[in-house]
């Protein structure tokens, strides 16, 4: 299961998760069964107090950014699998890959799921692919289907451009074709939703991409009721009218999230300090932004956006999974501010400062950006990439010398097995939304994503608890009470903490190992202030494995390794849990600064380290053989006197 009731202390264990085997339904159920089943859903049938309710919260694994065939590049990437399917694959049941074989979590059922299929043309290119739709027999549905994957990618670049020239033919936007795959979303979202064991999460994805530049977000729905059509990029490209849109469903009672889809692709533009209309950042966008956008993903498979090696000089982990270029383009990116999450908090520290509202002000999520209808497909050694049959095998990716050599050229090393350079190479097994609320269902886990106490990993199911306070007991995590007294004297991840007169804080954090992953490695606070007008940043190491202990700022190495002609990591280094009350040695009352929580596994075999073992050649030269897997909390903001 994704949550365990183990010998830990109090403040890290909840209920169990009940198990029991996902509902299912046809692939192709009458769209009269949808209605019936979206309105059924729409009747609240939840008990006040579900089992496994936990005042104290309880940490639940789910992934937000899941595509299925109703996505455009899905479908011509030959994946078919359905939303039922997403869910099936969700609750630990098998499923079809595009490639041909089955494919399952190893890790166990996930607790919550939200399938976010594209907005733009949902489901148009799967009507496109039916021979019986009148959308087949156009002349520009010709040659978009090929089970070749150097046809696929050239058909998925015809879909591309002609959408962004204008030249789609105007059957392609045929409202009924999207109203009917919406229906499809909600309908799916109520069979399989289970209070108390399994929670669906109605929603879908904002695709927006100036000049190819990632501005997407995913929508995410409190409950069943939502509107009657997504607002999509093609009625607008600029977020502020997406929020705009969610202000306006908010006022007819349907509330909603958004959360800003992984930033590196985004060449600046994600975080930008100008507005998409020119003007710059003031306090009325900065509040819109903020009621409507908690969240943002920091890690997915096309990469991590904490930070930047160039944005983060002094911190030696700064350099994880990172994806350099456009999605979907080889295009480089030149602008890493405004692509990277600390950065963007730093600069809303400062608009905080300034215009007395933070437009930054972000809770961190990791989910897939899976394209196979599979959530939760992030597990190093269960690898199967993200799209499809043009990355489906460690050939495509990559991964393992070409047709059949069992060594690397300098040419092989640099392509995939289609001949392109991008992008599986650049790509990871990334990652999973971590929340801490009472019970699993839509209502406790989406107030818990609203409030931002959520947490972020690579994959593993690693749990993080961080609070900040003034008032904690002295003996706080010796206490079997430690959760209830830390709410009760502090804030959580994604609060933030008032100036208290004369004092100053203390920060709690809890971390516990996947029983699946490795063991941990480290704890660290990252630390971002304002000085003179300017933001700084520091990465401090707090509690180490081991026994060990941090010295200036940094722990002693563990000495841990991972054999990789086995993949067998070390098993006696690292620790189950992590834990510590630290205070800030540089902590100034009058400085508005953020904390959060980042920590860090032993070295363990990354997936393209996996892929070659099993095919018994070397490591690709060019492709990392390990990973150090790791979580992040969602930041506390300290707010000074005013």
């Amino acid at each position: 299961m994704a949550i365990w009731k183990a010998a830990l202390p109090a403040i890290l264990t909840g209920a169990l998760v009940g198990g029991g085997a996902a509902l299912s339904a046809g692939r192709d159920a009458p769209a009269a069964a949808d209605r019936a089943a979206v309105a059924a859903a729409a009747v609240p049938a939840a008990p006040a107090r579900l089992p496994g309710w936990n005042a104290d919260r309880n940490a639940y694994f789910g992934d937000l950014h899941v595509h299925t065939y109703l996505s455009n590049d899905a479908y011509i990437f030959n994946v078919r699998r359905t939303p039922d399917d997403a869910y099936r694959f969700a609750r630990g049941e098998t499923i079809g890959h595009a490639g041909g074989f089955e494919v399952r979590l190893a890790g166990g059922p996930l607790d919550f799921v939200a399938v976010t299929d594209h907005a733009e043309y949902m489901a148009m290119i799967r009507e496109a692919g039916d021979p019986n739709s009148p959308l087949s027999k156009l002349e520009f549905s010709q040659g978009l289907f090929s089970s070749d994957p150097d046809q696929i990618l050239k058909g998925f670049s015809r879909l591309v451009l002609a959408r962004q020239s204008g030249t789609l033919p105007q059957a392609y936007t045929d409202p009924a074709i999207g109203s009917r795959a919406w229906a499809e979303v909600q309908a799916a979202a109520a069979r399989h939703n289970q209070p108390g064991r399994f929670t669906t999460l109605i929603g879908y994805e904002y695709t927006s991409a100036p000049d190819g530049r990632n501005l997407h977000r995913n929508v995410i729905f409190r409950s069943a009721k939502v509107p009657g059509a997504p607002y999509s990029a093609s009625e607008s490209t600029d977020p502020e009218d997406l929020w705009r849109a969610m202000d306006g469903w908010r006022a007819k009672g349907i509330e909603a999230l958004a959360i800003s889809h992984n930033a590196n692709g985004s060449d600046g533009l994600m975080y930008d300090t100008t507005r998409r209309n020119g003007q710059p950042l003031d306090r009325a966008y900065a509040e819109l932004r903020d009621r409507n956008e908690p969240l943002t993903e920091i890690t997915q498979i096309k990469g991590t956006s904490e930070t930047h090696p160039t944005l983060s000089p002094n911190d030696e982990w700064a350099g994880f999974e990172l994806m350099e270029t456009y999605i979907g383009r080889p295009n480089p990116v030149t602008k890493f501010a405004g692509s990277y999450v600390r950065r963007a908090l730093q600069d809303g520290i400062i608009y905080r400062e300034k215009i007395g509202a933070n437009p930054f002000r972000m809770g961190f999520i990791g989910s897939s950006d899976t394209h196979n209808a599979a959530p939760g497909s992030v597990e190093e050694p269960n690898y199967f990439s993200k799209a499809g049959l043009p990355d489906g095998t460690p050939e495509l990716r990559g991964s393992i010398p070409p047709k059949g050599q069992r060594g690397w050229t300098a040419d092989s090393a640099a392509r995939t097995g289609n001949g392109t350079t991008l992008p599986a190479q650049t790509w990871g097994a990334s990652g999973l939304a971590g929340v801490w609320a009472e019970e699993n269902s839509r209502e406790a886990i989406y107030a818990a994503l609203r409030r931002r106490e959520t947490f972020a990993t690579s994959g593993p199911r690693i749990k993080v608890r961080f609070f900040a306070g003034y008032e904690f007991p002295a003996n706080l995590l010796g206490r079997a009470d430690a959760v209830r007294q830390a709410y009760a004297h502090g804030v959580p991840m994604g609060g933030d903490l008032l100036a208290a007169k004369g004092k100053a804080p203390a920060f709690v954090l809890w971390a516990v190992r996947d029983p699946s992953g490795g063991y941990l490695q480290r704890a660290q606070i990252v630390k971002g202030w304002i000085e003179n007008g300017q933001a700084r940043e520091k990465v401090i190491d707090v509690v180490c494995s081991d026994g060990l202990k941090p010295a200036g700022g940094r722990c002693p190495d563990n000495g841990a390794g991972v054999d990789l002609k086995t993949c067998r990591p070390d098993p006696f280094k690292g620790d189950v849990e992590l834990k510590t009350v630290w205070r800030d040695p540089e902590f100034d009352p009058q400085q508005r600064a953020f904390y959060y929580v980042r920590v860090l596994e032993n070295p363990s075999c990354r997936w393209s380290a996996w892929d070659a073992l099993r095919n018994g050649t070397p490591v690709n030269p060019n492709l990392a053989p390990t990973i150090l897997e790791r979580a992040w909390s969602s930041p506390i903001w300290y707010e000074p006197a005013a």
